[in-house]
């Protein structure tokens, strides 16, 4: 670890104003320094301008950020689309997400990840659709984070902005189009979305370790249906449905993965498809984050609450009648790999869940105090400290050098609620390598 290296001298009786910290000969305040750092910091910020000392020439001023899909091409992610005079359309009104068993037609089209030169945790999308009486058009957003972290999927309105738990700087965008029950289905024009960094947004509180609970699982089967992430069900196939897109992966990908452990072994299976009983039951999730069945605790699956105890009236999110309390569906494959002979409960751990979410909170000091992608003050700035802040600290890694008023640090801070790193130059802790607070 690079240690701070002091170069000039302090008086001990001179008030000084709160800037880069060292952990060689710390200068202290004595008892009639009654004034904080954090208070000292607002005297002094002409005199050092923290802006100056981090500016670089590609420093693009912050804000909202605007940009229009691209409809018009084929993603190489989609299911059951079809094209028609620019618009986006249902291919087959009788294709399904297999394990929720819908009585609707879905198609789903998973765009390419959107880079932004700025960290934003709200999204908002703009719409041009026909929507016929009972049919929907959903879009769906994730980011992921400078630590390469995706967020679950959130879905986004005009009126209902998507608010991610974490800032991120590269987006991605999925369009779910359902059916009416009659077959009448929406057709999708064009979609522009709009994004930015709501510092002040409520954010969930997830715990560090990744939430594991014993449910009721299901054999979905239904060989040669498809799932809702557009994979064509095989004999022996190894995924697993959870009722909520939430946690969807793409096609192909294990990003939302989860470890069901049954009376044989365990096994690491992706989530392809959505279901058994409801589609927007993120049970994994605190009751305060999740979709829907707020009332609910954490952990618990409605359909396990409608059929064991009569919850909503023993009915799914849809209206039907639950018949067993499953919270996963299986595929045959993980089915019997796991020693399921009949369905029964299993062990699950959602692997996705609380991962890196610890932090330690610190002050900040300076004004204008950027906060880089990486750990250099040359790469793109994705956000910006007005003032004095407590921050959150996720983790920290040696980086460039920066050098302020006679001080020097490598460490640099990852902030999960700003997307970026801060130089622990510009953080007012006695070390230059914060204390509890682990590498990145």
């Amino acid at each position: 670890m690079r240690r701070d290296q002091r170069s000039t001298a302090v008086p001990v009786s001179v008030p000084r104003a709160p800037g880069p910290r060292s952990t060689a000969r710390l200068v202290r305040r004595g008892p009639a320094a009654a004034v904080s750092l954090l208070a000292l910091a607002a005297l002094s910020l002409a005199a050092h301008p923290a802006a100056a000392r981090d500016a670089a020439p590609g420093d693009t001023p912050l804000g909202k950020v605007s940009w229009r899909a691209d409809l018009s091409a084929p993603t190489g992610d989609e299911t059951n689309v079809s094209r028609t005079g620019g618009a986006l359309r249902l291919r087959d009104h009788h294709v399904r997400p297999a394990s929720a068993r819908s009585p609707r037609g879905q198609a789903a089209v998973l765009l390419p990840v959107h880079e932004l030169d700025r960290a934003v945790d709200r999204i908002t999308p703009d719409v041009d659709a026909t929507l016929p009486a009972g049919s929907e058009v959903v879009v769906d957003v994730r980011g992921q984070d400078g630590l390469g972290t995706w967020t679950e999927w959130r879905e986004a309105s005009a009126g209902a902005p998507a608010v991610l738990p974490r800032a991120v700087t590269r987006v991605q965008t999925r369009i779910v189009l359902v059916a009416a029950p009659d077959g009448a289905a929406p057709s999708v024009r064009s979609l522009s979305l709009s994004a930015e960094l709501d510092v002040d947004a409520p954010r969930s509180v997830t715990a560090a370790a990744s939430l594991t609970a014993t449910v009721y699982a299901t054999r979905e089967g239904l060989v040669g249906g498809t799932t809702a992430n557009g994979h064509v069900i095989t004999a022996s196939d190894h995924f697993v449905a959870l009722p909520s897109r939430r946690g969807l992966s793409p096609k192909g990908s294990a990003q939302y993965s989860v470890k069901v452990c049954g009376p044989a072994r365990c096994e690491t299976a992706p989530v392809w498809d959505v279901g058994p009983w409801n589609t927007k039951d993120d049970y994994w999730n605190l009751s305060s984050a999740r979709e829907s069945f707020k009332d609910l605790p954490q952990g618990k699956p409605e359909a396990q609450a409608a059929y064991l105890e009569g919850y909503n009236g023993g009915l799914d999110g849809s209206g039907r009648k639950v018949l067993n309390p499953a919270g996963i569906d299986l595929a045959d494959g993980t089915f019997y790999n796991v020693g399921l002979n009949n369905n029964g409960y299993v062990t699950v751990e959602y692997l996705w869940t609380g991962a890196g979410a610890a932090t330690k909170s610190f002050p900040t000091w300076g004004a204008d105090v950027n906060i880089r992608q990486q750990a250099t003050s040359a790469s793109t700035r994705v956000a910006q400290l007005a003032g004095p802040t407590t921050v959150r600290v996720q983790c920290q890694v040696h980086g460039q050098l920066v050098q302020s008023n006679g001080y020097s640090n490598d460490a640099w801070s990852y902030l999960p609620d700003y997307g970026g790193y801060i130089s622990n130059i510009y953080i007012d802790n006695a070390a230059s390598w914060l204390p509890g607070v682990p590498n990145c």
